[in-house]
This record gives structure tokens, sequence and C-alpha cells, in this order.
């Protein structure tokens, strides 16, 4: 029955939700891009991006998508399965690990149910991006690391260590070196805390050899292919963005610290006891410190790094799903097997103690959707300053907003009501919010990311266009991915495509503003010329046969113009 009841709650959290918006630029534009030029290509081993080299990331995430969209053609359902997939695999793999460490179904069943439930996982995990893929690569390397710290034979040593070495070499071909980086610092402490150093090292070269014979054939296929293709993914993908001083997405240390925190809702009320009972459990061989070592390692790896993005930590949510489970069962004691006498002074005071951080977690959940309701009149009536938030005609999106949070009231207020009874009903706060978040965002917001809102009703003119131009990476990603075509030329940006444009076949590829129209003018010889920019960059000179505005997004047509 938990088992049903798990596939439905992932069905209707993950699966149902994924076609209900167009994809969005600039980062799901690129993924689903890439990999239907992969497959019209037939070119497995190197990523192009709009016809151009990409080398920022490996293959083995594409290859996901790849294979979606070569089983249910190239949708926005396709392009986002992928990701929604893996992140139920990981869950798997939590309710696995916790089986495995408290022989209890039951906590096993309600580490699935947190898992899939944090915002950050759901978010990621219904957004086509790399992270849910190389986060189920983690959370296998997380379940192989325990069995390395527990098999008590040779042989099971031996399994475990290419088992983990097999996961981290597919960490490696999603993301690149951040997987082993993050299995090592987060198995190092507790291998070090139970003296386990000696077989790490004895055994850690199974795992590395098993690691590199998965990603060897690629690896040399690619430097066969692209000689240049190493260099750059060393020392600008990882040492730049490590430490380097041009490092995409600078951010303070502590960046991670309130992205962690908001991620584990609607859980945050379990997250200090939690992390204290995993780190006190270093004092016994139950795992928890394991737990609390994998959530806390890569969190502070990714806190150094100069670089960051919340989806980074994503891998950190998988461990702390455990110890919620862990920690919600022991204090309401289903896994220390507490609660005879129930009917004493003494049992009913320990009780009380034992579901306070569910009326906390009730009170956190009361209070976040509350604060939610209680923004409503301020966006009704339009009064933050600057355009309004929704215009007349979108009104009805608050109503979707409000009956979303209420959603959420009403589980928290069932949860505050019964106690520790009912904690496990915080799972489904977010159920409306992921059914309807794709109806609720505002145009302005949708019209400028989801660029198939202005794509879509001029399709076939765009189909009949010689030459088509994009402002920005992700507005070509989303012309060439609905186009069905890897022509699309940038105009006026160059962004993460820049060292593809420096290749020799892609020098032509992008415009500049400066000589635009010269190029537009031999261009219209060959036929109609497209260009879909963002509204502050329309071209002033020379005037397009037609404009058509959605947002903050313009799409100008020059129609074929014959030398005379």
């Amino acid at each position: 029955m938990r088992v049903v009841a798990l596939v439905l709650f992932f069905v209707l959290l993950y699966l149902l939700p994924l076609g209900n918006a167009p994809l969005r630029q600039p980062d799901e534009t690129r993924y689903a891009e890439i990999s239907r030029e992969m497959l019209e290509s037939g070119d497995w081993a190197t990523p192009r991006l709009l016809g151009l080299r990409y080398f920022e990331k490996p293959v083995a995430g594409y290859w996901v998508n790849c294979l979606s969209q070569k089983l249910l053609g190239e949708t926005t359902f396709a392009a986002r399965l992928g990701p929604a997939l893996c992140t139920g695999a990981s869950a798997l793999m939590a309710a696995f690990l916790a089986f495995v460490l408290w022989r209890r179904r039951e906590t096993a069943f309600h580490a699935a149910l947190i898992y899939l439930s944090m915002l950050m996982v759901l978010g990621i995990g219904t957004y086509n991006v790399l992270d849910a893929i190389f986060s189920m690569w983690m959370s296998a390397a997380m379940c192989c690391s325990w069995f390395c710290f527990r098999a008590e034979t040779a042989r099971g040593r031996v399994l475990a260590y290419a088992a983990l070495g097999v996961a981290c070499g597919m960490a490696f071909l999603t993301k690149g070196l951040p997987g082993p980086a993050v299995a090592v610092c987060a198995c190092l402490p507790f291998a070090v805390l139970r003296g386990q150093t000696r077989r790490l090292f004895l055994y850690g070269p199974i795992a590395v050899f098993c690691a590199v014979a998965v990603a060897l054939p690629w690896s040399l296929s690619i430097a066969a292919r692209e000689p240049d293709f190493w260099n750059y993914f060393f020392w600008v993908e990882h040492i730049q963005r490590f430490a380097g001083e041009k490092a995409q997405h600078r951010e303070p240390f502590w960046f991670y610290l309130p992205w962690f925190v908001a991620g584990a809702a609607p859980w945050i009320g379990f997250l200090p006891g939690a992390l204290r009972l995993g780190l006190a459990g270093r004092r016994k061989d139950t795992g928890l410190f394991f737990l609390a070592s994998w959530s806390i390692m890569p969190l502070l790896l990714f806190s150094a790094a100069a670089g960051k993005l919340p989806t980074y930590i994503l891998p950190c949510m998988a461990p702390l799903a455990l110890l919620f489970a862990f920690y919600a069962g022991s204090r309401a004691g289903a896994v220390d097997g507490t609660g005879s006498g129930e009917g004493s002074p003494e049992a009913k005071s320990a009780n009380k103690r034992r579901t306070s951080p569910f009326t906390a977690n009730a009170r956190i959940n009361l209070g976040l959707s509350l604060a939610g309701l209680a923004a409503f009149p301020v966006l009704y009536f339009d009064l933050p300053p600057g355009p309004p938030v929704y215009v007349p005609e979108e009104k009805y999106k608050l109503l979707l907003c409000a009956l979303a949070l209420s959603w959420w009231a009403l589980c928290a207020l069932a949860a505050l009501v019964r106690g520790g009874k009912f904690w496990p009903l915080a799972a489904a706060s977010p159920l409306l919010i992921s059914l309807l978040g794709a109806f609720v965002l505002p145009w302005r917001i949708t019209d400028q990311r989801e660029p198939e809102h202005i794509i879509t009703p001029h399709l076939a003119e765009l189909a009949d266009c010689r030459h088509v131009l994009a402002g920005t990476v992700g507005l070509g990603a989303g012309l060439a991915f609905m186009l069905k075509r890897s022509d699309v030329r940038l105009y006026n940006e160059q962004g993460e495509l820049a060292y593809g444009l420096s290749y020799a076949d892609g020098r032509e590829r992008s415009v500049n503003a400066a000589g635009f129209p010269a190029w537009l003018e031999s261009a219209r010889a060959q036929g109609p010329v497209a260009l879909l920019v963002r509204d502050r960059e329309v071209p002033k000179e020379p005037s397009p046969d037609a404009v058509y505005r959605r947002g903050r997004l313009a799409l100008l047509f020059f129609r074929e113009k014959k030398p005379d």
C-alpha cells in the first residue's frame, strides 16, 4: 500500500506538471536543444548548441534527455522527463538506504516521501537541468559508500568499491570533477571517525579504476574529435569556476545557507534537531553521522567555490531526507520502540516533548502559507512601485495562488491539531503548488522566460525565413528547439557560446549591432530574415517589415529583398 501511495504521489507531483508550461530560457531551452541536436546529427560524443561546440559539461546528462526525446518525441514533456525520473530514482535509493540502516519499512517510506516533497528537490526535479541527474548518481554513490564501510568480507568490499567507482564515473560524465570530489569529501570524515582510512586507501584504487573505466571511452573519443576539450573543460569550467576571478555567478561564502534551509521546506522544523542528532551520532555506529557528513561536507565544498548556483547543493538533500525520517520516527516513538505506558503523567510529558518538533514544523508551514496569503492584497491592488505584477486580465491567477497556499495552510493545521500523528501530512503541502505553479506566474515573467509564447503564433513565417537570429543564447536555443534547426545565429551577444564562436566554423554565426545593417542587406538577398530580441535591443536601423511584441520580447521580420 505504501508503494502504491508513493507512486501516486510521484505521478501527481512530478509527472503531471511536466507539460504544463513551455520550456524556460536560458537553462531548459539550452539543454533541450543540445540533446535534440545530438539526436539530429547522430553524434552522441560532442555536445553542440546552435551547431557550435559547447564544452561546459560532459555528455551523460544529455544522453538521458536524448533517450526521452528519442522515445517520446521532441516535446516539453520529454525534455523534462529525464530529470523527473532521476529524482524518482534518487527517492528510491533514499528509501533503500533507510531500510538498510534501520530495517524499518515505515522509515524507508518516510525517507522517500520527505525527499520527493522537499521544495528544492521538487523545483529542480521538474525542471530541465542536469542537477537532478547528477544528484541521482550522488545518491547511488552514497548507498555504495555505506556498503564500502560496512562490508565484512574482502569480496563484498571489492564489489562495493567497484559500484562506488561506477557511480562516481557516471557523475563525472554528467558534471565533471564535482562528482568524485563530493563523494570523497562526504565519506572522509566518517572514515576517519570509524578508523577506516586504511581500508579507504587499500580499496579506494578499485573505485578509481572503475570510475576511470566508465569515463575513459568517451574521454578518449572527445579528445580525438576535439583536442581542446579537456583544456577548456578543466581550466575554464573547473579551476576558474571554483576559484578564478572570472568565475560565473560569484556569491559570498554564506550564500547556500538560506537556500539549504528554504530548500528543506516543508520540513524546516526538523532541520535543527535532525542535524544535531546526526552529529551526535558519531558516538554510535548507526549511520547518522555518515548522513550528516554527506549533507554538510558537500555544502561546505560548494560554499568554498567562487561560482555558486542554488541547484548545486541538491545532492545534500537526500541524506537530509533520511535524517528527517529517522528523527521524526524516533521522536514519534516509531524507531526506538517507545510508546508504552502512554496513560501515565510521565509518558504524557515525554510524548509532549517528542511531538515538539512536529508542532514547530506545523507552525512554520502555517506561518509560511499565511505570509503568502497576506501578500495578496498588495498584489491585487498593484501597490508596489513600478509596473503591476499582474495585469487585470490575469487576476484569476491570484485565486489559484490562494488555493495552493490555503491547501498548504490546511495541511499545517491538521498536523498542528493532531501533533505527532499527522506529521507526514506535511508532504502534501506543495501538491497544489506543483500542479498549479505553471498557471500562476504573471505574464510579465512568462512572456520573457518562455519564448514559446511569441514563437508559436509565427511558426509558419519563421519556417520560411532563410536566416533566423536571436538576441541571447537562451532565446536562440528556444527558436532552434521549436523550429528544429540548429543554424540560428546570435545577434550582438555571444554569452556562453563565445568559445564555440571562436572556432573558424563558428565565426560567421554571430552578428554585432554595428555590422547588422550591412549583414542584413546581404542576407535579405537570400531570403526573409527573422530576429528575436529583448524589446530594449530592437535595432533602430533598418526598419523591419513587421514587428510583433509580447511582454519584453520583440520578433522582427525582414522580407526578402533582391538586389537591383
